[in-house]
């Protein structure tokens, strides 16, 4: 009977480390707790800053049901999301996403298409700092965190870049304003820039603090619309000009103007990664000593 039960959970085991079925297990272990708190903070009812409250017990849930993932079912140690030098990378991320969104917003204010048009009282923050805060992080896990991390390692790292950054593009087709070329300008800017981040570090705290200052410095800030949403920032403000070139209603995202500064980024962050030696063949092509340290 023992033998019999060993070779069954060995074949178990072998089935849950097929790359699709490790995706599918992955995005259940870390929605169901956020699901299971989105209807608990619900039943509550309206309350002042229930967002705020759901994100700060969304977060920790959703990272704490990937460490269970990763250890029960990967059976590893999940290093991406140690917390050793996690403060070093994080304030690096939010100080590259506050620079990076400030500079798109000056070229767009010396092109003439950025206008500040009022200002708003301090507390607003508060609803700009919570989408920020959840955005960064359950988006960041879910994105890099599982879809990229698992696609590289079986496509490499050039394809899963390509695919990861082409899904969180066709994630944003649902927000307010969006387009096909919105769409796109997220996934070049945003999918490749991000996922470069993770490929530099292998852990998953640089890029969700660039991904939290950019949305926060972005609506909480300089008042632009953060991927079509109304913006919310201390500062009011209005872009006009070309589409193309202002991003029009979705925001300043959709800009050719911020898809030239994250490009940018991006070859700086993925060349420094490539130096590194962070860069994954795919598995066929891997030779069995290439590894990223």
């Amino acid at each position: 009977m023992s033998t019999g039960s060993g070779f069954f959970e060995s074949v178990l085991w072998k089935f849950t480390l097929f790359p699709i079925v490790r995706l599918v297990l992955a995005l259940v272990f870390v929605a169901v707790p956020i699901g299971l708190i989105q209807v608990l903070v619900k039943s509550l009812g309206d309350f002042p800053h229930n967002d705020l409250v759901f994100t700060c017990l969304a977060v920790p849930a959703a990272f704490v049901a990937y460490w269970g993932y990763v250890r029960w079912i990967e059976k590893r140690s999940p290093t991406e999301i140690s917390l050793v030098g996690a403060p070093k990378e994080f304030g690096r991320g939010l100080l590259s996403g506050a620079g990076l969104f400030t500079t798109v917003v000056g070229l767009l204010w010396i092109f003439g298409f950025y206008h500040v048009t009022g200002s708003n009282g301090w507390p607003i923050l508060i609803e700009a700092f919570t989408v920020s805060l959840m955005s960064g992080f359950l988006e960041e896990l879910l994105t890099r965190g599982i879809i990229f991390r698992i696609l590289e390692d079986v496509l490499g790292t050039w394809v899963a870049l390509a695919i990861s950054a082409l899904l969180f593009g066709m994630m944003h087709l649902g927000n307010p304003h969006a387009t096909w070329t919105s769409a796109v300008a997220i996934a070049l800017e945003a999918g490749f820039l991000l996922g470069s981040c993770y490929v530099l570090t292998r852990r998953l705290w640089l890029a969700i603090g660039l991904h939290l200052a950019w949305n926060f410095t972005q609506g909480g800030i300089f008042g632009i619309a953060v991927s079509g949403t109304a913006p919310n920032g201390i500062l009011r403000s209005t872009l006009t000009g070309p589409e193309l070139l202002s991003g029009g209603q979705f925001g300043a995202e959709a800009s050719v103007l911020a898809v030239l500064v994250c490009i940018t980024g991006f070859v700086f962050v993925i060349t420094k990664a490539r130096k590194r030696g962070h860069i994954l063949s795919p598995f066929w092509a891997r030779p069995s000593t290439e590894h990223v340290t």
